[in-house]
């Protein structure tokens, strides 16, 4: 437990950081003389590199343990932000964002890694997953709002360059806290017991039914349309503080579901059908509706994701099996390429169709593809090592 306490500190830092820069993104962008088409593929490319940082964090965590790629990706995160302070034009904004894009991937992996191996349990783990979204929304209920507060108080230079610092100390302290023995990987077998399972090459190289990436990819490209569009409504003339408390209530909605941990007993594929319908129908509402009710909206579709993501990281638990570094990689490059392709997409999009009604198509077919059935009978997890709690 005490592992798990460090790991939602980080997370939280981690999260806050950098969930305060969505909505001043776009103006820090436009400041720079960055047209609306490049401020989509800036926001897209990052995204776009967390392909290669994930396809390296899979086999790398699952070899060597979560805690140097956290130090890693927390501390090299930092230092680009303070570069970031400096610059001044578009483009050293978008080779800054690749870069960041990068590093960053390896923290999702080795993060939930590490937070699945502290139980053999499906139910503990769900609740260690739901813990991990609660720190989440947490720090992204408060800091999307608090970053626009700080660059209207002292500028974007100043907010980047303290974001920056505060990460590279969680990187620092991360080094003194998690433990540094990754645990084996083991293998379920018959009597019950437990055995090292190899990593070796005659092992498919997916450990699951690859239309489940699906999932975390419409859900990824459905987020980004909604990212790239709240700071662009109103053509463009929201304020930095309306479009940060709009964030906000997105993580209110999504803070009181995952507050409901008795929601863990069910199917993680129920929860997942539930939460992907009703965020559909998000998506389209807010595509209809007027401006004035776009905040009770997005609070529901914030319930949505609180059902959607501790499922989505359950069900991919029990279909990696003893193989966590390589699904949740796989699970963040669908991710990945979903949050790259959605921002690109609306800001392709003519000005006649609404980028929500997109999202709402793409979570709708996102839904028909991928199987559906009860994962009840899959084995759980058995993980014993220095990461494991009783």
């Amino acid at each position: 437990m005490k592992t798990a306490l460090w790991l939602y500190l980080f997370l939280f830092i981690a999260f806050f950081d950098l969930h305060a820069q969505y909505p001043i993104l776009t103006p820090f962008a436009i400041s720079l003389g960055a047209a609306p088409t490049f401020i989509g593929w800036m926001m897209g490319i990052y995204s776009l590199t967390h392909l290669p940082g994930n396809l390296m964090a899979g086999p790398m965590v699952d070899k060597h343990g979560s805690r140097r790629y956290i130090m890693f990706s927390l501390t090299a995160a930092g230092i680009i932000l303070i570069i970031q302070s400096y610059i001044h034009t578009p483009w050293e904004l978008l080779f800054l964002r690749a870069i960041s894009g990068f590093v960053l991937a390896f923290l999702s992996p080795a993060c939930l890694a590490m937070l699945a191996q502290l139980s053999d349990h499906p139910v503990t783990q769900g609740k260690y997953m739901s813990g991990h979204g609660v720190v989440h929304t947490l720090a992204s209920v408060l800091s999307p709002a608090a970053g626009a507060f700080i660059v209207a108080s002292f500028g974007f230079s100043e907010t980047f360059s303290s974001l920056g610092i505060i990460l590279v100390i969680t990187g620092l302290m991360a080094y003194f806290t998690l433990p540094k023995a990754a645990p084996a990987p083991q293998a379920q077998l018959s009597d019950g017991q437990t055995t090292p399972a190899p990593l070796s090459g005659s092992q498919p190289l997916l450990p699951f039914n690859w239309r489940y990436l699906f999932l975390p990819f419409v859900l990824a490209c459905a987020q980004g349309i909604l990212f790239y569009e709240i700071p662009l409504r109103n053509n463009g003339s929201a304020s930095m503080m309306s479009t940060g408390l709009l964030f906000s209530i997105i993580s209110l909605g999504a803070l009181c579901t995952l507050s409901l941990l008795f929601l863990n007993k069910y199917s993680p594929m129920v929860r997942l059908i539930c939460g992907i319908i009703l965020m559909s129908l998000s998506f389209y509402s807010l595509a209809i509706v007027a401006e004035a009710t776009i905040g009770i909206i997005l609070f529901i579709l914030g319930t949505a994701k609180g059902i959607i993501f501790p499922a989505l990281a359950s069900l991919f638990i029990r279909l990696g099996g003893t193989r966590l570094g390589k699904t949740f990689a796989l699970q963040s490059i669908a991710t990945s390429i979903g949050s790259f392709a959605g921002p690109v997409l609306a800001g392709q999009l003519p000005d006649d169709l609404s980028p929500f009604f997109v999202a709402f198509l793409i979570l709708m077919l996102g839904l028909l593809l991928i199987p559906i059935k009860r994962l009840s009978s899959t084995p759980p997890l058995s993980t014993h090592g220095p990461y494991h709690s009783s």
